[in-house]
């Protein structure tokens, strides 16, 4: 919430300056991490929302797999709704951190899955969320499918590895996903 009153004292140049917009990757890429923790200022919505999700959904998640794999889960699931958004729609300007939230969407389902727990209504919830994204204009589909397919895979390294003795696999099989994101940051750029 500070950061969202933030932008909103500078006038919008907080949210200029942060913004992902994919023509610019080249020449400053950290707008593809920077753009998960603006919002837009037209609706105090989108920052309510989003808040709301990562209240609910991070609370639950940080508990079941730890602070620090959070954050990674976090960072490459926002990570992997602004890849989508350079390769499926290059000429939109993004912010929020919907696809960071999608992400935790996503790992909830592979995480409860794993362990036999009911999906269904976690499905429901996904698909009408997945669903605005087509239907209402300003919201981004590309972050939010960018983002869950993101934070499933990132769940699924968790849950292979959730051992004590497979924490030096774990890290390295998350630093690949780091490492995969960047190589298609790379040649979405080059294409």
């Amino acid at each position: 919430m500070s950061v969202y009153v933030a932008q909103f004292l500078s006038g919008g140049a907080l949210t200029q300056w942060a913004a992902y917009w994919p023509p610019l990757t080249v020449l400053e890429p950290w707008r593809m991490m920077t753009a998960v923790f603006v919002h837009s200022d037209s609706s105090i919505f989108h920052v309510l929302f989003n808040g709301y999700s990562l209240y609910i959904l991070g609370t639950l998640l940080e508990r079941l797999i730890g602070p620090g794999r959070f954050v990674a889960l976090f960072l490459l699931s926002g990570f992997g709704g602004s890849l989508a958004v350079l390769w499926l729609a290059p000429s939109t300007a993004v912010v929020g951190a919907s696809g960071a939230i999608f992400g935790l969407f996503g790992a909830l389902f592979v995480i409860q899955r794993s362990f036999g727990g009911a999906n269904r209504q976690l499905v429901i919830v996904l698909a009408l969320n997945l669903a605005m994204g087509f239907i209402v204009p300003g919201i981004s589909w590309q972050a939010h499918v960018g983002g869950v397919l993101t934070g499933a895979l990132v769940a699924w390294i968790l849950v292979r590895t959730r051992q004590g003795d497979r924490a030096l696999a774990r890290r390295a099989q998350l630093v690949l996903v780091g490492a995969g994101l960047v190589a298609a940051t790379v040649l979405g750029v080059l294409l």
